[in-house]
């Protein structure tokens, strides 16, 4: 099927949501099946030990959950303190989060402590950039607040924009101003469903299909990706291992003897990449064994890897060669891996 699809539908009795573009699935959103914290939540905390050599702390959430967050300047043990989730915990160990907030919506995303108003470089239109300024200028007057305005502005009436940024703005300024009780969950991670809704629609979807995983083989799309082997063009193949250290990811040219094997494959690995872990939910250190070539061709490789991962919500460091050849990188983890998701 041409086109960008939105897919709402459940797997294994947990709600789901999957991007699928030109017949190729894109991203892949379950719903965790445990009581652990949705990445986005927004909890009223208290600050509780420092985590000496780490530059940390842990802070205290709901139900006797908790909590890591490194930024730690000015914070004293007992503390009230609003962190938000930025990712999956691994297990054993503290939800990561940050003092950092953000609160995001269709349109807008509200930045507190970070003023300033600017609109998506998706947005190229001049005219429609000012429109969109006034627009958000006037809603947000007398806010100290920041504000970004996303790409799905593109095409949205002005009044939805601005009822939006209004109702974002209150939302911000009432959870900022609820500093007092113990800890307490104060806004709710979006569900796959809303996350879909609020992060895959920048672009105007040709569909929105719900309950059709099974009709439309989104079902053996999600297959596809829980086996670590995962075919290339010219008969090329990478396989993606996690162990309990760091992802593995070993490329292999297959029956292509060519002089230029190495470099096509390991283009076609750098393309493929990112969209393999985002689907994959993995992150940590990521270390990958291109196929062989020449030294001379890495600067090329590595273009190729920024400008794949330019595009990508989680950030992602690309740390570069080690000196056995070897390139690694570190991807934030922003879920939970699709193998313990679909266990």
């Amino acid at each position: 099927m041409k086109g960008r699809v939105i897919h709402l539908d459940h797997l294994k009795g947990r709600e789901a949501a999957a991007l699928v573009i030109d017949g190729q699935l894109q991203d892949l959103l379950i719903a965790a099946d445990n009581e652990a914290p949705l990445t986005g939540a927004i909890y009223r905390a208290t600050v509780d030990r420092p985590v000496k050599g780490q530059g940390g702390v842990f802070v205290r959430l709901p139900e006797g959950g908790s909590g890591f967050l490194r930024q730690v300047s000015g914070l004293a043990p007992g503390q009230r303190v609003l962190v938000q989730v930025t990712g999956t915990a691994e297990a054993g160990k503290a939800t990561p989060v940050t003092t950092r907030l953000l609160f995001k919506s269709r349109f807008c995303i509200v930045t507190p402590g970070a003023p300033g108003l600017n609109v998506s470089r998706r947005i190229r239109d001049e005219d429609l950039r000012e429109d969109l300024t006034s627009i958000a200028q006037g809603v947000m007057e007398g806010s100290e607040h920041g504000l970004i305005l996303r790409s799905a502005c593109e095409d949205a009436d002005d009044d939805d924009i601005a009822a939006d940024i209004a109702d974002t703005r209150a939302l911000a300024e009432a959870v900022l101003a609820d500093m007092t009780g113990e800890p307490e969950l104060l806004v709710d991670g979006p569900s796959p469903h809303e996350a879909a809704w609020r992060d895959w629609t920048d672009v105007t979807p040709d569909e929105v299909i719900e309950g059709a995983f099974a009709r439309d083989s989104v079902l053996e799309m999600v297959d596809e990706v829980l086996t670590p082997h995962v075919p290339l063009p010219s008969g090329a193949s990478m396989v993606i291992e996690q162990t309990r250290a760091l992802v593995a990811v070993d490329v292999n040219t297959g029956p292509d003897t060519s002089p230029a094997a190495g470099m096509k494959a390991n283009v076609a690995v750098a393309r493929d990449l990112p969209r393999q872990l985002r689907l994959r939910g993995l992150g940590g250190q990521i270390v990958v064994d291109f196929a062989p070539m020449s030294k001379k061709d890495r600067a090329t490789l590595d273009q190729v890897l920024r400008a794949a991962f330019k595009g990508e919500s989680a950030e992602t460091s690309l740390v570069g060669w080690t000196g056995m050849g070897l390139y690694e990188l570190v991807r934030k983890r922003d879920r939970m891996p699709l193998s313990e998701a679909m266990a």
